[in-house]
């Protein structure tokens, strides 16, 4: 069927180059990093190359009737994952945002007394950004400090498929360890290790000249293997796609906004972390029908989700999805749910709808431990239970000591409730208390178990490891 018009798109882009970045194998708190300027070029790159795409008018997936000369912020909307990875994220859609909005000289104003003043930087275009943090929404990070998520890790460590490749690792993690100072050399441990080795292979000159051949490519199969168990499973509704279905609704609710006549959205940006793309690909199909999209994806990828409205006698509306790896990479279409070409909105929309974490307080069921075998939840009361519990006390103190006590207890209720309205979650409160989302103090020398099986091959023991010599101190989320 030829399918002529795209009425808008959804594009979720992956951060570009960082310096290196450490996350606990099992609650994936993460410590600092920061974007380079390699990051920088790869994401506008990205920008330029969805401007050519689809708000060019000879380009054959122009999005019909979208303004092109400057950005109307009626018909475009920006999203940006401000979670762990601190500001790497924000900075690359800034970059994005350039490229796909470049200075223009349009970008002018006539003022009364026919003045003209023409934008700063020959006419910057600003483009009004929406930061997602996951002290409010948990859109865009959901698998931090939730059990549940934490269960699941644990649980892939502990499967016979996870102890079979840890053996078949050991020549590669026994051979790496002098090339990654300390860090230690098992499978649970082997994003960590890919990361570094690939930060270091891209801005060390020294060690990217001792590393031996193969090493990379060893590193990143094993990442691959890891994150891919980590954040998929077969069942699409499971805690293992969290990352997928939250960001799910977010597209469901873009493609009918996309396409009712009444809306002037056309055009979505979500900026985030390569997690979803893992989970995304698993839920839909995709890396069922193409194994090698289910591992990590490169720096500046992007995923392109059209919404195109069929030629007569078919002029249903029906969803593409094309995927970019990085930037060598050009798109390609990906089909999903089974099918070998574009899927009818309806249904893209019916099969994926039951999967969709639609507000935190969805989340926070979808994270309760409860029925998650080696894991005690975490979660805490609600603010109204702890209110209620507290007034209570007061009474009691009221009937004791008289007026004075009914004075305080009054003041006291009154702080809790206004710290309790200091930020308050969509449908609601996670906790009431300081949750760490990717957050290490550096003074706290905790130490964690983090392997089941030796590096060495030796009886299966849990390996203790003191993370905060890894993790520089990150700022926490007030919840």
């Amino acid at each position: 069927m030829l399918l002529s018009k795209v009425l808008g798109v959804i594009v979720i882009a992956r951060n570009g180059d960082r310096y290196n970045y450490y996350q606990d194998p099992l609650s994936y708190a993460g410590s600092n990093t920061e974007t380079t300027a390699l990051g920088e070029v790869e994401s506008h790159g990205l920008g330029s190359l969805l401007r050519s795409t689809y708000f060019d008018s000879h380009s054959p997936s122009y999005i019909e009737g979208i303004r092109s000369d400057l950005v109307d912020n009626n018909e475009v909307k920006v999203r940006v994952k401000a979670g762990t990875e601190g500001t790497v994220v924000f900075d690359s859609a800034i970059a994005l945002l350039q490229g796909l909005f470049p200075p223009s000289p349009a970008n002018k104003i006539v003022l009364a007394n026919e003045t003209t003043v023409v934008a700063p930087l020959g006419g910057y275009q600003y483009v009004p950004v929406e930061t997602v943090e996951p002290g409010n929404d948990r859109s865009l990070e959901s698998w931090t400090d939730c059990p549940a998520f934490s269960a699941h890790a644990k649980n892939f460590y502990n499967s016979e498929d996870f102890k079979k490749k840890a053996q078949e690792a050991q020549p590669f993690f026994k051979g790496v360890r002098d090339y990654v100072f300390g860090r230690p050399t098992t499978l649970e441990n082997a994003w960590n290790i890919y990361d570094f080795i690939n930060s270091e292979l891209t801005h060390n000159k020294t060690y990217a000249h001792r590393l031996p051949p193969t090493f990379i490519e060893q590193a990143r199969h094993w990442a691959n293997y890891h994150e891919s168990g980590v954040f998929s499973d077969p069942d699409i509704n499971n805690v293992g796609n969290i990352a997928g279905r939250t960001i799910l609704h977010t597209i469901l609710s873009s493609l009918e906004r996309i396409s009712f006549n009444g809306d002037p959205l056309q055009f979505m940006l979500i900026e985030t972390t390569y997690q979803p793309f893992i989970s995304l690909f698993s839920q839909t199909g995709v890396a069922k029908e193409h194994p090698e999209f289910a591992g990590i994806p490169e720096y500046a990828s992007a995923i392109a989700i059209e919404l195109r409205r069929g030629s007569p006698p078919d002029v249903r509306d029906f969803v593409r999805l094309r995927f970019k790896n990085g930037t060598a990479d050009s798109f390609h279409d990906v089909h999903v749910f089974g099918h070998h070409s574009d899927i009818p909105l309806t249904e893209f929309i019916y099969r994926a709808e039951n999967a969709a974490i639609t507000s935190n307080q969805q989340w926070k069921q979808a994270c309760s431990a409860r029925g998650v075998k080696g894991v005690v939840s975490t979660m805490t009361a609600t603010t109204t239970e702890f209110v209620f519990t507290n007034q209570t006390a007061f009474t009691a103190a009221f009937a004791l000591v008289g007026l004075f006590a009914l004075f305080t207890a009054a003041r006291l209720v009154k702080r809790t409730r206004e710290t309790a309205r200091r930020v308050r979650l969509e449908g609601e409160e996670v906790s009431e208390v300081v949750v760490n989302y990717g957050s290490i103090a550096r003074n706290q020398g905790q130490v964690s178990p983090v392997s089941t099986v030796r590096g060495d091959g030796m009886d299966e023991h849990p390996v203790q490891v003191n993370w905060a010599a890894y993790y520089p101190e990150q700022p926490r989320w007030i919840m």
